[in-house]
């Protein structure tokens, strides 16, 4: 691949809007689902509308309580969350969260779920029928009782099949979100692009599992929870890049991001924009010192357009 040549443009801003399956997003940074509540807890701390977009916490048909406490746990270099999907459910979210987010400056992506094809579908008609949400980005994480308690993510006929039944329940752009926690992640991608994904958003959190030594008990009342933050970084960095090689469509990085740098990597890998998760509990503001830090990397480098850098990596 050709190497990119310097640019004098240190005294000028680089450009750094993105398009995301028809999404024009101001810059490519967004919070990771689940992270983020649904926007209007960090407002006290955080300038919303400097995200390139919004993704709320995920949302099933009815309101969902959870799993019990404890259900965080700091681990070395990230954490483990077994949450269960709490929220207020996609009524309540149309009613009484939405209002807030819609006079903000950036795209409202809304994460969902379901325990049946039948409720993912569900969800997105119900959503597809609100204005003031532009895209959704389907969690395939979650149980699928109707086949015996497996995973749609883990399964890729399943995962192209519940892909195919919302992509004929909503217009709205889809993104649908990957688990990690696969033989070979390609195969997942190939599923949902084939079923109508508009795009693909990767990763979701890894299995992992803590134990408190004195007393010999899980770390977490679920046993086992999702682990996330730094210390996935470098596989997540792996599996989109592996995933840009894979599918057309675009791809958004989650994993471990909490500088410019990290962002970078998945940009440069691939990835159209990128999601905060962990980072965003550590530091509230962490996304606006990330967009800070890309804007001043592009100068400093003198790119001009923050896209020239996507899908640079040279090998």
């Amino acid at each position: 691949m050709e190497t990119m040549k310097r640019k004098n443009t240190k005294n000028k801003l680089p450009r750094m809007a993105v398009e995301i399956a028809g999404l024009q997003l101001k810059n490519p940074v967004m919070p990771a689902s689940g992270t983020f509540g649904y926007g209007e807890e960090y407002a006290p701390y955080l300038d919303l509308n400097r995200l390139g977009a919004i993704v709320t916490k995920g949302l099933s048909l009815k309101p969902k309580a959870g799993n019990n406490t404890p259900r965080i746990c700091e681990t070395v270099s990230g954490m483990l969350n077994a949450i269960g999907l709490q929220n207020v459910g996609v009524d309540a979210f149309i009613k009484h969260k939405l209002p807030f987010l819609e006079p903000i400056d950036a795209p409202v992506i809304v994460n969902f779920f379901g325990n049946t094809k039948e409720e993912y579908g569900e969800v997105a008609a119900r959503l597809d029928e609100v204005p003031g949400v532009a895209a959704l980005e389907m969690n395939i994480s979650c149980p699928n009782v109707k086949h015996g308690g497996i995973i749609f993510g883990t399964d890729a006929c399943a995962a192209g099949e519940v892909v195919s039944l919302v992509r004929k329940r909503t217009g709205k752009p889809l993104i649908v979100k990957l688990t990690p926690n696969v033989t070979d992640i390609r195969v997942t991608a190939r599923a949902v692009e084939d079923a109508g994904a508009d795009a693909i958003s990767l990763i979701n959190t890894l299995t992992g599992m803590a134990v408190d030594v004195k007393t010999r008990k899980p770390r977490l009342a679920n046993t086992i929870g999702g682990l996330s933050g730094p210390a996935i970084r470098p596989i997540a960095v792996r599996l989109v890049h592996q995933v840009v090689q894979t599918v057309k469509v675009p791809v958004i990085g989650i994993g471990g991001i909490s500088r410019a740098m990290d962002a970078l990597e998945f940009l440069i890998v691939g990835a159209r924009a990128v999601q905060v998760g962990t980072a965003n509990f550590v530091d509230p503001n962490a996304m606006a010192t990330i967009i800070d830090g890309l804007e001043e990397f592009c100068q400093n480098e003198g790119i001009e357009d923050i896209n020239e850098l996507v899908g640079t990596l040279e090998l």
